[in-house]
C-alpha cells in the first residue's frame, strides 16, 4: 500500500523547521555572546549530539519491526502503545526526528562553529583560514563520525531505542506512565 504525500503534513513541517532553527540559532547566539569558550564548545557539543541522538532514533523508527510491540502492548508494559503509533506513523516520526531536529541540529551546529570561529580568531589574532579549518573539520568529524557509530546502534537496537522513546512518551504525555497506576 503506498502512502500519498499529505501536503498539510509537509507545510506543518516545514513550518516546525523553520521556527526550531531560528529558535536555536538565537539561543546560541544570544548565549555564545555572552560565554566563554568552555560554554561555546559544550553548546557546539550538544547541538551535535542532539542531532547524532535524533537521527539514531529516526533510523530505529524505519527500521524496528511492530511485531514484538505487539506483544508488549498485549502485556501492558509501558511505552509499547506509544512504541506502536511511532511505528504506524514511521513517515512523520522519523521525518520529526531526522531532518527537523537533526538536520536543524547540524544547520545550527554549523553556524555556531562559524561564530566560534570568529571569536577564536579576534582573541588570538591567528591565521584566519587554520582556525576556520580547523573547527569545522572537527565540527565535520564529530557529526559524521558520530552518526555512523550511531547508524550502527540503531540498526542493532531499534526495538530498544523505539521502546526507550515510547516509555519517554508515555512518561511526557499521561498520568499512567508515571507509574500512577495500578499495575
Amino acid at each position: 500500500m503506498k502512502k500519498k504525500t499529505n501536503v498539510k503534513w509537509v507545510l506543518k513541517i516545514v513550518l516546525i523547521s523553520v521556527a526550531a532553527s531560528m529558535a536555536f540559532t538565537i539561543a546560541s547566539t544570544e548565549i555564545l555572546g555572552r560565554a566563554g569558550y568552555a560554554v561555546a564548545f559544550i553548546i557546539l557539543a550538544a547541538f551535535i549530539a542532539v542531532g547524532i541522538v535524533f537521527d539514531i532514533i529516526g533510523l530505529a523508527i524505519v527500521t524496528a519491526s511492530e511485531i514484538p510491540f505487539h506483544s508488549m502492548a498485549a502485556h501492558r508494559e509501558r511505552g509499547a502503545a506509544e512504541s506502536l503509533r511511532l511505528l504506524k506513523n514511521a513517515d512523520k516520526a522519523t521525518s520529526f526526528c531526522s531532518d527537523v531536529v537533526g538536520d536543524v541540529t547540524g544547520i545550527v551546529s554549523g553556524a555556531t562553529a562559524a561564530l566560534v570561529a570568529a571569536r577564536l580568531m579576534q582573541s588570538f589574532s591567528a591565521e584566519n583560514f587554520l582556525i576556520q579549518l580547523l573547527v569545522s573539520g572537527a565540527v565535520t568529524g564529530l557529526t559524521i563520525g558520530g552518526k555512523a557509530v550511531g547508524k550502527t546502534y540503531a540498526l542493532n537496537y531499534s526495538t530498544a531505542i523505539v521502546l526507550k522513546v515510547g516509555k519517554l512518551m508515555c512518561v511526557m504525555t499521561t498520568y499512567r506512565c508515571a507509574g500512577n497506576d495500578k499495575k
